[in-house]
């Protein structure tokens, strides 16, 4: 690739993932929800998820669902082997898992994005895939770039503005 204009430009909406090799770049924007990217250094070979959830309910399903993180890491991992890539050779990084609502007193909210960081963290963990870096939790979103050319994630928090809450909104003592 000599050029940026070589690059195909991917976007994840929520509950996507992509797989692909040193051509593509992928961007999302993460609030609560958390993107798992899985690089191969020799390979340059990639995969980024955005999942909403860490697992679904128990509501049986016949087919994987990227809006859930272990199912998006499954997904993930299948194509990544289909291309002849042990997911252990992988490099991961997570990004997202932020409180979008910190002065509106939604806890479960913020509690949303906790376990969704955390259950990135475990998936890993459990299949032996090295986290090498990560930008969890925290205020506001996040908007993600992801060289697979490189290996290079960009991640930058945008802190949502303080706008005051109308009189008629507000919580009586």
């Amino acid at each position: 690739m000599d050029t940026a204009d070589d690059v195909i430009d991917i976007f994840l909406q929520p509950g996507e993932y992509f797989v692909g090799d040193a051509s593509y770049r992928i961007r999302t924007l993460l609030g609560s929800c958390v993107s798992i990217t899985l690089w191969h250094p020799t390979r340059r070979i990639g995969a980024m998820s955005h999942f909403l959830l860490a697992c679904r309910d128990n509501s049986p399903s016949f087919a994987l669902d990227g809006r859930y993180g272990e199912e998006a890491l499954l997904l993930m991992s299948d194509e990544l082997s289909l291309m002849g890539i042990n997911v252990v050779e992988c490099r991961a990084k997570i990004f997202g898992g932020g409180d979008m609502f910190p002065h509106h007193g939604r806890k479960n909210m913020a509690k949303v994005g906790q376990k969704n960081g955390e259950a990135a963290r475990s998936l890993l963990q459990a299949r032996g895939i090295p986290i090498v870096s990560e930008s969890l939790f925290g205020v506001g979103h996040r908007q993600i770039f992801f060289n697979i050319n490189s290996g290079d994630v960009w991640a930058r928090q945008i802190k949502p503005v303080d706008v005051p809450v109308p009189e008629s909104r507000r919580r009586r003592a």
